[in-house]
């Protein structure tokens, strides 16, 4: 049962229902309950308050001195209740407020350019937006939304939504192609060198390549690894070498000119990216936008 300071909100409820009415026949019918209800009501409250609040006759019901003290302030703090109420029945229904959301940092160019669009279309959401890949914990972590990269196990603690598959593919910048061998198959690749990536649980991520219709396994000998997305993007841009990149993550840098599309046959299916909620958090509007927002721009 709900409490303020110690006493039901039935309680207090009931007695306010007494004060207005002068009755506990009429206050009972207002609250659809019985007499005798309101009446344990009010004793418990009267107990509780450690003071008689009305004065019971056979005829009439009074409201005391302490009585009229006590209603002041129960009206006022029910008032702030449905104030509150109202307030967040506006809220799920227009979206308002922050919505923290953790996107692996290699989205970062991909969603940072749309966040305007957002919000014209609703100037009162306010995104708070981490770019990382480190795991973070979306509940201990407070977050509203974490998007992962990655097939997911079952999580009791977590709603998962799908939001779109991805491509890896090779990536290099126009200057590093210009100064080394052409890359027209696989085979070309052990000749060039490697920007790769170690996730944060440090595992080395080698790349897998379609050969010909064969998915295969290269461990390319690297000659610089980073440990977040939007870096080893920035690497392959900055002439160090192939690298093997979401094409997501790529898509902008390609348009442009910085990265070159290498062997687009080569290209392999990505883990898919999932949206993660905590379970318990009714999705507000002003998250499910946010959500929409992110699915149709990682989708295009």
């Amino acid at each position: 049962m709900q409490e303020i300071t110690g006493a039901s909100l039935q309680d207090i409820t009931s007695f306010v229902a007494v004060a207005q009415t002068g009755s506990f026949t009429l206050a009972a019918e207002r609250l659809g309950t019985n007499k005798s209800s309101v009446g344990k009501a009010i004793q418990r409250l009267e107990k509780h308050l450690a003071t008689l609040l009305f004065q019971r006759t056979t005829r009439a019901v009074h409201i005391t001195e302490d009585g009229q003290i006590y209603l002041a302030a129960a009206r006022a703090a029910l008032e702030h209740l449905r104030d509150a109420e109202q307030a967040l029945a506006i809220n799920r229904a227009e979206p308002v407020g922050r919505v923290r959301v953790d996107l692996p940092a290699g989205f970062g160019r991909v969603v940072l350019p749309t966040l305007g669009a957002l919000r014209a279309r609703y100037p009162k959401v306010i995104v708070e937006l981490s770019l990382s890949d480190r795991r973070s914990d979306p509940v201990g972590d407070g977050w509203d939304l974490v998007v992962r990269i990655g097939h997911l196990p079952a999580d009791s603690d977590m709603t998962v939504r799908k939001i779109c598959d991805l491509h890896m593919g090779l990536y290099a910048s126009p200057a590093y192609l210009q100064q080394r061998p052409a890359i027209t198959a696989v085979a070309d690749l052990h000749a060039h060198d490697a920007v790769l990536f170690r996730s944060t649980s440090g595992q080395l991520h080698c790349w897998s390549v379609n050969d010909n219709g064969v998915q295969r396994e290269l461990a390319p000998a690297p000659v610089l690894i980073m440990a977040d997305g939007h870096t080893l993007v920035e690497a392959a841009a900055c002439d160090f070498g192939v690298a093997q990149l979401i094409d997501g993550f790529a898509a902008p840098l390609v348009a442009s000119g910085r990265l070159v599309h290498v062997l687009p046959q080569a290209d392999v299916a990505a883990p898919p990216v999932h949206a993660l909620i905590p379970v318990g958090r009714k999705m507000t509007a002003k998250t499910r936008v946010v959500l929409d927002h992110l699915v149709a721009t990682l989708q295009r």
